[in-house]
């Protein structure tokens, strides 16, 4: 008896041994194939699916690869979107319910076909990109509401926020961000909605001004997960603005603003600076101090001015906080025939995610033909949208692709991987010239392979989103745990690849 228990114990251990090899070899690199999703710039293909798959193999061919290693991760993911401002809304609100339902599920499903946007910035108040300037405490010249008692969502009931609660019922997960341009006037040094800082005596009274959005937004069902503290705190040429030196910007986190969250019970973030990458030294100097940096959850950057590279100093410096990038504007000739998208991929997508940011919004998500509505004596003219809105007609601009090759792909949760970048120095293998089977290694400084960002999602898929912005059809080659693939990539083109 025991001799037949004991064999049998054989038996079924040899069984699950034998199943676990045949589950090995079924997750082996060598069986796995890429699938692969393409711009050209002569707009032949946009964001299309390529009907082939691509297998790896053990191949190395003579190229330097792409190397991919999901054993090192970096970032989290929030996600990929655009601004949604009161502009945006205002034209999205006036298709017609079919046209509107339809392009707001391709623009924010995960679903199917659709780009499966997943980040949101709302603005606090109104931007550059309306029709009028208002705040939620619009007061008569000489009147003040330290109460805010007269506080209001107002404006944004017309708009901004019907549409949001129709993406919301699209995507409910969707993270949400919002920025402010300006304080209530009566707030301000100068009472203008231009310029003009913040008198000290509002401080508190600001305060409760963001904490009244939050509660009032969870209230119309949409819950805000980050705030910045100002647009652009050193440009006061928009209409509407609001400048903050540094130890203004401090003051307000560390006395106001992060008492004020903790009093009220909220989990929003609190994100500064939210300016240009040529200031590295404004957040850095803001979370120097502890009192105020345990109010801060991370720094936000634009790229109008600056190095991209800007955000990792910052990182380098305070890898406790997050990184984060919330706004670029992106544009292209209406009716271009071509489109030039593997500069932007480069710059925004490979760029801003190898530089530790947890998300990339671009600006901004809709406008009109001419690029309306913008606000006068300061509003941005030449601010296209990623789709233009014409009636019930969409055009998807070049916006709406660099965002789409991320967006679809890669899913909030996901995490930056390691993948061969142009600097890195590469390892290069060789056959032996007299005896072909003998293997050679070669140590190259830099391995000029194509921009590229690897990321690994939380359903436990590779993705590789790569730029050819060089003038001539590369191949692109991918190691991948020791197995390798190769794809062609015409120049100017852009490719997201995933297994």
């Amino acid at each position: 008896m025991y001799k037949y228990i004991k064999n049998q114990r054989k038996n079924i251990l040899f069984a699950i041994l034998l199943l676990s090899s045949v589950g090995l070899q079924a997750q082996s690199p060598d069986t796995r194939r890429i699938e692969s999703w393409v711009t050209y710039p002569d707009r032949s293909l946009l964001l299309a699916k390529e009907q082939i798959t691509t297998p790896f193999g053990k191949n190395e061919g003579k190229q330097l690869p792409i190397v991919v290693d999901d054993r090192q991760s970096f970032q989290e993911i929030d996600g990929f979107g655009f601004a949604l401002t009161e502009g945006s809304a205002f034209h999205l609100n006036r298709m017609s319910s079919t046209e509107r339902a339809r392009i707001l599920r391709e623009l924010f499903s995960t679903d199917g076909n659709n780009v499966g946007i997943n980040y949101i910035r709302l603005t606090i108040g109104a931007s550059d990109l309306n029709n009028f300037v208002y705040t939620y405490n619009d007061l008569p010249d000489g009147e003040t509401d330290f109460e805010l008692k007269k506080f209001s969502l107002s404006h944004d009931l017309d708009d901004v926020i019907p549409v949001m609660k129709e993406i919301l019922r699209i995507n409910p997960a969707i993270k949400i961000m919002a920025s402010p341009w300006t304080a209530p006037a009566w707030m301000k040094v100068g009472n203008n909605y231009r310029g003009g800082a913040l008198k000290p005596e509002c401080y508190g009274v600001y305060a409760n001004y963001f904490v009244k959005y939050i509660q009032e937004m969870k209230k119309q069902g949409i819950m805000i997960d980050a705030v910045t503290i100002q647009n652009e705190p050193l440009n006061s040429r928009n209409t509407p603005s609001m400048p903050y030196f540094t130890e203004e910007h401090a003051l307000f986190v560390k006395e106001h603003l992060g008492p004020a969250f903790e009093k009220a019970g909220l989990q929003t973030k609190i994100i500064v600076f939210d300016h240009n990458c040529d200031r590295p030294d404004y957040p850095l100097a803001i979370l120097s101090d502890p009192e105020t940096a345990r109010y801060v959850d991370g720094s936000a950057f634009h790229h109008y001015r600056g190095e991209i590279s800007t955000m990792s100093t910052v990182h380098l410096a305070r890898p406790d906080k997050n990184i984060y990038f919330t706004e670029q504007m992106v544009t292209e000739k209406p009716g271009s025939p071509e489109i030039h998208i593997a500069g932007q991929v480069k710059r925004l997508v490979v760029g801003v995610m190898r530089n530790w940011s947890r998300n990339l919004i671009l600006w901004n998500l809709a406008a009109d033909p001419l690029n309306d509505p913008h606000t006068d004596n300061g509003g941005c003219s030449m601010c296209q949208g990623a789709i233009t809105i014409d009636g019930d007609q969409v055009t998807r601009n070049l916006a709406y692709y660099v965002v789409a090759h991320a967006s679809k792909f890669v899913p909030d949760g996901s995490v930056r991987i390691a993948s061969t970048d142009g600097y890195d120095r590469a390892v290069d293998l060789t056959e032996d010239e007299e005896r072909p089977e003998i293997k050679r290694a070669t140590l190259i400084e830099h391995s000029h392979v194509l921009p590229n960002v690897a990321f690994k999602t939380p359903q436990g898929k590779i993705v590789l989103v790569v730029a050819n912005d060089t003038w001539s059809v590369s191949t692109v080659k991918i190691q991948y745990n020791g197995a390798y693939a190769s794809l062609k990539l015409p120049p100017g083109a852009v490719g997201t690849y995933i297994w």
